[in-house]
């Protein structure tokens, strides 16, 4: 870890880190936020596990690499939300994202997955090309662009959070 931890986590809460010693108020915000993505997004298990595996690998976060909503998200204390939203992944499903192979995607979380590179990498580019948002609202609806775009902003500030600090590395999921 980046920065010390003087207190240890005794209440096994997974999230807990620097944050609920030096910024309690924010870390907490952040973690409901992350929270909630997982509780209300309505867009399909494997779409959204698309992007954020597409966000993990830019962010570098090796939890982010390693979590898998359906097995993680209930350690959390959420038994419903986005975990219910269909189809499970598979380890392969996710083997092929890490290793940069989209041939088993369908249009949607192919979509996803670029919808979450350009956001990442190149926001600026994203907002101001009109083609890539022709075609992605031709597959997907407004509402369901706004629950991408909320999840992967969540996933890039918490992820970035965890690389950065290095908490990445010190995590037990």
């Amino acid at each position: 870890m980046r920065i010390e931890v003087a207190k240890s986590n005794q209440d096994g809460n997974l999230m807990a880190g620097p944050g609920d010693i030096y910024a309690p108020e924010i870390s907490s915000a952040g973690n409901e936020f992350a929270s909630t993505i997982y509780r209300h997004s309505r867009l399909s298990l494997r779409t959204f596990e698309a992007a954020r595996m597409a966000t993990a690998i830019i962010n570098g976060c090796l939890i982010c690499k390693n979590w898998r909503a359906h097995r993680d998200v209930p350690k959390l204390g959420i038994q419903t939300g986005v975990i219910d939203n269909g189809a499970i992944p598979d380890e392969e499903f996710y083997q092929a994202l890490l290793d940069d192979d989209l041939s088993s995607l369908d249009k949607k979380e192919k979509l996803a997955v670029e919808f979450a590179r350009l956001m990442g990498t190149a926001p600026k580019e994203l907002s101001a090309d009109d083609e890539f948002w022709k075609e992605l609202k031709l597959s997907f609806t407004d509402a369901e662009i706004t629950d991408l775009t909320y999840s992967i902003a969540g996933w890039m500030g918490m992820g970035r959070v965890f690389h950065v600090l290095g908490m990445d590395q010190n995590c037990s999921v």
